[in-house]
């Protein structure tokens, strides 16, 4: 197994990883939050921390697939980019300063992002319903190539797709009134 492999198929298992966490965690906001809100408080102080991991490790992917495996990015992977760089920056100075008003621009820059990415997923598995922004055989790299697919599904496309929303689901539970969750700690 080369370098390229294996990078894809830990990927593929984060990834995994990371839609069962987003799921794990809706269900915990629809059916768990008042009979646990230890857990709530425990992921609105962590929340940044872990949305930071994910935003450099997304990062640091998306790296290695342009610069080491050489896999050339398309125009809305560039865009996502422009999305998801900032927000290692962004995140990394909340936990620095422990400035919470932070969290709100890169939840916004997320929620951006999200959309974008949400859009590629479009454009890709509606295999070449093509855009004004990417199209086939154009100028540059296609936004429907496809440079990984493991376990059947997860592809450089759904990779980012589950970081944005990964990252969006860690800084709303970093935006939850946390005084709220003490409050209710101490009622039990």
């Amino acid at each position: 197994m080369n370098l390229i492999d294996f990078v894809n198929k830990k990927l593929a298992i984060e990834t995994v990883i990371a839609q069962f966490l987003v799921l794990a965690s809706l269900g915990y906001l629809l059916f768990f939050k008042k009979k646990y809100p230890a857990v709530g408080l425990w992921l609105s102080k962590q929340a940044v921390l872990l949305a930071f991991l994910v935003a450099l490790g997304a990062t640091v992917s998306s790296l290695f697939y342009s610069n080491i495996a050489g896999f050339e990015p398309c125009e809305l992977c560039w865009f996502q980019r422009i999305f998801m760089y900032p927000l290692v920056v962004l995140l990394g100075l909340a936990l620095i300063k422990k400035e919470r008003i932070i969290i709100d621009y890169a939840l916004s820059i997320s929620v951006i992002g999200f959309f974008i990415s949400l859009y590629h997923n479009y454009v890709y598995y509606q295999n070449g319903g093509l855009s004004a922004i990417c199209q086939v055989g154009g100028v540059g790299v296609s936004c429907v190539k496809r440079y990984v697919f493991e376990l059947g599904y997860i592809t450089i496309p759904i990779m980012a797709l589950t970081a944005f929303v990964l990252i969006i689901t860690f800084l709303v539970f970093a935006s939850f009134n946390v005084k709220n969750h003490v409050s209710k700690l101490t009622d039990v």
